[in-house]
């Protein structure tokens, strides 16, 4: 038994991974190296862009996009402040200026016209992220940055395997990043990924991660300071393992997701989770309960905290960044966001992944239940 009886997450690895890992262990090379090469070669396949480039993390893979279309300071990027995967970080530590516009209330996405009141004449990309799982609205997101003429960079680190009108997320955006970090279906302890069609931003891509040996001389790549971001073949055996299950790991995380929404009918209020009308299917990052509106964050926090008392792992989805300290400092303050801030004060993560029993929903469940009226706000919750 581990400290916490029910985890947030635990990673889908069978023997295929094991086996995998184990080879790479007894190869000569463990860093960067053949099996990144393949791992990227199968990733392409699977979302269908041309180029895929292997990084140590989402984050890191965000920064080093940003950096390949010459983004710093002096210019501003606009995003979303709500996510578990806090990518948005790499505008600031790209030395530009973060530029938060407000989510839909429903799916949690950045509004497009909320976005189009942010654009300034220092605006050059936008960040979106397919939140939680649920894409962002990117027929609208495309038509905006063009006429604007803005970068688009796709946010996936939540949701691989979604599907936005037929494609999968990951190909919209001049570049999209994935996170394969827990707690996503795809892990590979750490890492990263970065997609995109353009030929010249993959190669500045590659160059900003790290150098090869025989590059060293290069005048050409010897004209970039690498941020030695690269994953390691270990990783990428097991990133590689894990995408060529990535559709039985995705189904079964469907049936958790079913039997939680069957256990969750006992709450007063239930809505059915929330799908966009231009949406395929929704792969959840995590099995995000929203709190009624008679709950606070206070409460909120209680209801978590109950939950680990009965060795139950669950977290507050998401702290907005426009709250924490390095934003405030920027001049952000709370009530900025409306509804950034009332989803996330009253959003709760609760375990999600394969390894679950549907007693042990149960359990969650009804210790959730419970929770809520202990805390004296009934059971009126809703998804």
């Amino acid at each position: 038994m581990t400290p916490t009886a029910i985890p947030l997450s635990d990673p889908d690895i069978t023997t295929a991974e094991l086996e995998a890992v184990a080879q790479v262990l007894q190869a000569p090379r463990l860093s960067s190296g053949p099996m990144v090469e393949a791992f990227e070669e199968a990733f392409v396949r699977y979302i269908g862009r041309k180029h895929a480039v292997a990084v140590a993390s989402g984050t890191l893979g965000m920064l080093l996009t940003l950096k390949a279309y010459g983004i710093g300071p002096g210019h501003e990027v606009i995003a979303s402040a709500y996510s578990w995967r806090e990518s948005a970080h790499a505008i600031a530590l790209a030395g530009a200026m973060p530029v938060f516009a407000d989510i839909d209330y429903w799916a949690g996405t950045l509004v497009p016209a909320k976005v189009a009141e942010k654009i300034t004449g220092k605006t050059r990309a936008i960040i979106a992220g397919n939140t939680n799982g649920h894409p962002a609205p990117w027929a609208e997101l495309r038509e905006l940055a063009g006429r604007q003429g803005q970068i688009l960079i796709e946010d996936s680190t939540e949701a691989i395997g979604s599907i936005y009108r037929d494609a999968l997320v990951g190909s919209f955006g001049d570049c999209a990043i994935f996170d394969f970090s827990q707690p996503g279906p795809l892990t590979c302890g750490e890492g990263g990924m970065v997609v995109t069609d353009d030929e010249d931003i993959a190669a500045v891509l590659r160059r900003y991660r790290g150098r090869r040996p025989d590059e060293r001389g290069s005048l050409v790549i010897g004209a970039t300071t690498p941020y030695q971001a690269g994953m390691s073949d270990v990783a990428a055996a097991l990133g590689l393992t894990q995408l060529q299950r990535i559709e039985t790991i995705l189904a079964r995380r469907k049936r958790i997701e079913h039997w939680y929404y069957a256990h969750v009918q006992s709450f007063e209020g239930i809505k059915d989770p929330y799908v966009g009308p231009d949406v395929g299917e929704v792969h959840w990052f995590l099995y995000l309960v929203h709190l009624g509106t008679r709950f606070t964050r206070s409460s909120r926090d209680a209801i978590v905290e109950d939950l680990r008392t009965e060795k139950v792992d669950a977290a507050a989805y998401a702290q907005p960044l426009h709250t924490q300290r390095y934003y405030l400092d920027l001049g952000y303050r709370r009530g900025q966001l409306f509804v950034t801030e009332k989803i996330a004060d009253r959003a709760v993560a609760l375990p999600f992944h394969t390894h679950l029993t549907e007693e042990q929903i149960t359990f969650i469940v009804s210790t959730m239940k419970d929770a809520s009226i202990n805390v004296g706000a009934g059971s009126a919750i809703y998804l």
